[in-house]
């Protein structure tokens, strides 16, 4: 699996359809309020200028118009300066990482979205390779944009006559034809292979209409040689400007790479802070970063850490345009799979997702340099939650990473974990992450990640679920709550499932995944908070292979299929501003 530290590819000749978060239909402007205007020339004046004049008729036809048709009132909750509205997404999208598969691995991609209840109809989602826009004839001698760092590719317009569609043309809301994988309708997945090789590029997603509430990407890859053996798994995440990791490592046995990919249009500069036991590694190497439009780069964490460092902390901080970003770990034949982006730096950072059986734990945390962090550690178990003995606390400085082994933590229990202020008064945003080994009675292990997760909130999904092989874990953060569970029909056939779980004020409950009757092929898993919580959860995917308990653990996070949109108030005073 070894690979140079820097790496870009170029796909097609055409960049995919850039994605990001999702979006929602602008309100509607209100017209200006009903009633004749006036243009006062100067007092004293005798002549009226023609620009004075044509103003004056502008307006004239502007409060006219206003007039004849006087905006619709609005709704009596408006009028009262009541906020605004909710509406679906209307388009979302997301960006996979690259497979990082070695020479005996595979991956696939797995799309889903919830079925809906909004009136929203049509639309398409489809999954696409990042392809670099084709690049102009360069003189002889000049570098190419793949061997030069911070060259930027350049997009050639297409010949005429070609049949390649323009700009104009081009349906932004429909599947291209070059699609890796299409998703026909809500509530059913759809999953194929990614790109296969040791060089495959990441992959963009995007769904519109009836198609974008809830879209959700999940990628798996299976690795069987002995150096990075193990199953790695992450839901793939909107393009964005900052990505946080907690559990990097550029120690002996380990090999982790960051991936960026850009499936914008323009390039994006990127600069990677590492954070270790001593602060922050200063390395000019990791700033300024070009990631050409369309392309994928990977990035070898220990080219850039000056020396073995057991416990990072990784910024990727995006200075113009957006990429997607992940960060892939493989320890030797300890184990391997992707680290989570995790939640945005706060006072208190909640996980989901220890199983029963953990044979080994390792928290590592980060502390901004503005202060340093005093805090609990708590473990949520099937009453509440309670500090491990012996591990109660843990003391960051300012600007550096702490890390502790916790060992068997769970205790042969299912657990989530806490990070709070030990001094409420004394809050310091921190992030999180929590390194979880499993071993089979042969002594063969796989590891997998987890990191601070925001709650599920209204809906949460996951779409790569296969027979036998899921469990989730449900941890209510605050008042006793109730969730409702469902499996979706599977990719190939079946009728979905759905069940109610209850969940005790600060308590944990793991219960082997739903399935669809006559399941067939692969199917998702919905979580919606019914009542109480918050609640943070987490699905372990578990396929052993070759006597190893290879298994991958996902938080599902509230997917925002929905957004507020202000409402339109009568304001005749922008005519004149």
């Amino acid at each position: 699996m070894k690979k140079p530290a820097f790496r870009k590819k170029s796909g097609a000749d055409e960049a995919p359809e850039p994605v990001g978060t999702a979006v929602a239909p602008e309100p509607a402007a209100s017209a200006p309020a009903a009633g004749p205007g006036r243009f006062a020339g100067k007092a004293g004046g005798t002549r009226t200028t023609p620009s004075l004049l044509a103003a004056a008729v502008v307006l004239a036809a502007v409060f006219g118009i206003a007039q004849v048709r006087p905006p619709a009132a609005p709704p009596a909750e408006a009028a009262g300066g009541a906020a605004a509205t909710t509406a679906q997404v209307e388009r979302t999208g997301a960006v996979c990482p690259q497979p990082l598969q070695g020479l005996t691995g595979s991956t696939t991609l797995t799309a889903y979205t919830p079925p809906g209840t909004g009136s929203a109809t049509g639309g398409a989602g489809w999954l696409s390779d990042a392809a670099a826009p084709a690049v102009a004839a360069q003189p002889s001698g000049t570098p190419s944009a793949a061997a030069t760092p911070t060259a930027t590719a350049t997009a050639t317009p297409a010949p005429a006559g070609s049949g390649a569609p323009t700009a104009q043309a081009k349906d932004k809301n429909a599947a291209p034809a070059d699609a890796r994988l299409t998703l026909a309708k809500p509530g059913t997945p759809a999953t194929g292979p990614a790109g296969n090789g040791d060089t495959a590029p990441g992959t963009g997603a995007v769904a519109t209409g009836a198609l974008a509430p809830g879209f959700t990407v999940t990628q798996t890859t299976v690795v069987t040689e002995p150096r990075g053996l193990g199953l790695s798994g992450l839901t793939c995440t909107p393009a964005g400007t900052s990505f946080w990791f907690a559990g990097a490592s550029t120690a002996a046995d380990r090999v982790d790479y960051l991936s960026l990919v850009n499936t914008e249009s323009s390039a994006a500069v990127v600069d990677i802070k590492l954070y270790g036991d001593k602060g922050l590694i200063d390395n000019d190497a990791a700033n300024g970063l070009t990631v050409a439009p369309g392309s994928s780069q990977s990035v070898l964490l220990s080219t850039l850490s000056k020396g073995a460092v057991t416990d990072l902390a990784v910024h990727v901080v995006v200075r113009s345009g957006r990429v997607g970003a992940a960060l892939h770990a493989a320890d030797g034949g300890k184990g391997a799979d992707w680290i989570p982006a995790s939640a945005a730096p706060a006072a208190t950072q909640a996980m989901a997702g220890l199983p029963a059986d953990t044979s080994a734990a390792r928290l590592v945390v980060w502390a901004p340099p503005e202060d340093d962090a005093d805090l609990k550690i708590q473990l949520s178990g099937k009453n509440g939650w309670f500090s491990p003995a012996g591990n109660e606390s843990i003391h960051v400085k300012a600007g550096m990473v702490a890390a502790v082994d916790l060992g068997k933590v769970t205790r042969d229990e299912v657990a989530g974990l806490r990070l709070s202020p030990s001094d409420p008064k004394h809050p310091t945003p921190i992030v999180a992450g929590l390194r979880i080994d499993r071993a089979a009675a042969n002594g063969k292990t796989d590891a997998a990640w987890l990191t601070g997760s925001d709650p599920v909130g209204a809906r949460g999904s996951v779409a790569d679920n296969r027979a036998g092989g899921s469990t989730l874990y449900l941890t209510s953060t605050g008042d006793a709550a109730t969730v409702r569970v469902t499996a979706s029909a599977g990719s190939g056939g079946g009728t979905p499932a759905t069940k109610e779980v209850q969940l005790p004020a600060g308590g944990t409950v793991a219960l082997p995944a739903p399935e669809p009757a006559g399941l067939n092929g692969v199917f998702a898993l919905s979580v919606e908070t019914v009542s109480g919580g918050p609640v943070v959860a987490a699905r372990m995917l578990s396929i052993p292979t070759k006597d190893v308990p290879m298994f991958t653990v996902q938080a599902l996070r509230d997917d925002r299929s929905t957004v507020k949109v202000p409402q339109a108030a009568q304001d005749p005073g922008v005519v004149l501003n």
